[in-house]
């Protein structure tokens, strides 16, 4: 008997299966049938989990004809997530690198004025930007690019990292801010100190 009462996410990664282990092209008529039969999907519902598999370029589809054909390949979910782990792993170098050269500058102030609260929240949003990559990383290595539920985890992963990466140019800014007006050393004199470009804040 099939299984019952699966969640959305179940949904998604047995469908995929559906995909990968028969490596064919299916039209959405064939995977209504398909779903309840090999893998307890409820036929009604098979319509909108290949949508969010599609939305997520997990499932690829083009019409022929007059006709929708779907089709995922496992290979084509280890390419995503390499390319977003090259992106994530791009921006926490730079980073990085930042990051060091504003701590040279700010540690000599650090024994005549207590830690700012700005500096310190920028500071554990960029560890948590690192964790995530880190723990992105070893996932990959343990479970490839083959596994559904681990790839969703990954792709997560790495847009949350991203985002850190994002955040962490905003508190670049606001420390910035509140180097110059604490030393009445203007921001320019600052960013050519740092050797920190214009568009050091234009992170995607």
């Amino acid at each position: 008997q099939a299984p019952r009462g699966l969640s959305a996410e179940e949904k998604r990664v047995k469908l995929l299966e559906i995909f990968h282990e028969s490596k064919d092209f299916f039209q959405l008529k064939e995977l209504e049938k398909l779903g309840p039969k090999l893998k307890g999907i409820v036929s009604q519902t098979v319509k909108d989990v290949l949508q969010s598999l599609v939305d997520d370029r997990l499932v690829q589809t083009d019409k022929i004809g007059s006709s929708n054909f779907f089709w995922s390949f496992p290979s084509e979910r280890g390419n995503i997530i390499r390319n977003r782990l090259d992106v994530a792993n791009s921006a926490k170098s730079h980073l990085r690198g930042q990051l060091q050269e504003l701590n040279t500058s700010l540690e000599r102030e650090k024994s005549a004025r207590p830690e700012s609260g700005k500096r310190m929240a920028a500071l554990e949003k960029l560890q948590a930007s690192k964790e995530n990559i880190k723990a992105l990383e070893e996932e990959l290595n343990v479970y490839g690019v083959c596994h559904p539920a681990k790839v969703e985890e990954k792709k997560r992963a790495v847009v949350t990292a991203h985002e850190a990466a994002v955040r962490w140019t905003d508190n670049y800014t606001i420390l910035l801010a509140y180097f110059t007006r604490q030393n009445g050393v203007g921001e320019q004199e600052i960013r050519k100190f740092l050797d920190i470009e214009e568009n050091y804040e234009d992170i995607y």
